[in-house]
């Protein structure tokens, strides 16, 4: 699928006064596939049309992401977590799966906290987890991550360009699945979209809630109320095998699968491994999915 028709294929919702672009596509149980940083629901395009064929797909772009507004205000993880419950409010779900990426998972983990408090508008039936920081300690950001986040981000995000883009993906990707030029222009044309180099920084923070929530977003995947699963890339410089590490000595029972020479983006460098994953998940950890 092009870029352009993915977008034509997609609907918007408004939340407080902004567009929110989302896709909702498929028949059968609930799927909500949450993006990470600095792409959007794009990543999704390539497990998208096999998870499709047996659910109900739903994905949003993030605020300050892809196709969705990009103010300039201040980017929280809360309220990112307030748009996929209004998403789902609005579609009528009452319960969903979900599988997160990067960003997403902090996303997820927060989700995942409001119901474990009682306080989730939807019922979370279990969760699929690909590489992320979801440790703050095990977070190897890149330089280019750590200036954005400096007092100089937003000077260096005007002068942030394609060229520096794809140098940083390849050092992320795994050293057989590199981003094709494709790829690269794609990624690149959802970041500027709407001026969103001028939000990047902003959108930033993350690694700084991060810590300041590590607690409350840690102990969540501490507690096995659902089942989780975590699908990692090893190669991945920023959160591969080192956060494996760590993810088995503070999650309980941990149900991980490891796929070797794969980096940061498994859904987008071995797309097949991440719905044989996926599925497997489903139908054995989970049991009949509903």
């Amino acid at each position: 699928m092009q870029l352009s028709a993915w977008r034509d294929s997609g609907q918007y919702l408004d939340y407080r006064g902004h567009k929110i672009f989302y896709r909702d596509e498929g028949q059968g149980p609930a799927l909500l596939l949450i993006h990470g940083f600095p792409t959007s629901s794009w990543d999704w395009k390539k497990i998208w049309p096999a998870l499709t064929e047996h659910y109900r797909c739903i994905t949003l772009d993030m605020l300050g992401f892809g196709y969705s507004s990009k103010p300039r205000q201040e980017y929280l993880i809360f309220e990112q977590a307030d748009i996929f419950e209004h998403l789902l409010d609005t579609l009528g779900v009452e319960s969903a799966h979900l599988i997160a990426h990067d960003y997403g998972d902090t996303v997820a983990q927060e989700l995942l906290s409001r119901q474990l408090d009682g306080k989730l508008s939807f019922s979370m039936r279990s969760l699929h987890l690909l590489n992320g920081g979801l440790f703050p300690e095990t977070h190897r950001a890149l330089l280019i991550q750590k200036l954005m986040l400096s007092p100089c981000g937003g000077l260096l995000a005007r002068f942030f360009n394609r060229k520096k883009l794809e140098k940083n993906f390849r050092k992320i990707f795994g050293p057989d699945t590199p981003p094709s030029q494709q790829e690269i222009d794609d990624f690149w044309r959802l970041i500027t979209h709407n001026r969103g180099k001028l939000v990047m920084h902003r959108l930033m923070d993350y690694m700084n809630q991060r810590r300041q929530y590590r607690e409350r977003w840690v102990s969540a995947l501490q507690q096995p109320s659902i089942p989780i699963r975590l699908t990692v890339g090893l190669s991945d410089p920023i959160s591969g095998a080192h956060m494996v590490e760590r993810y088995r000595e503070l999650i309980p029972n941990p149900d991980i699968v490891e796929l070797e020479d794969i980096g940061h983006y498994p859904n987008v460098e071995a797309p097949e491994r991440i719905v044989s994953s996926i599925t497997e998940f489903l139908r054995a950890r989970v049991g009949k999915v509903s």
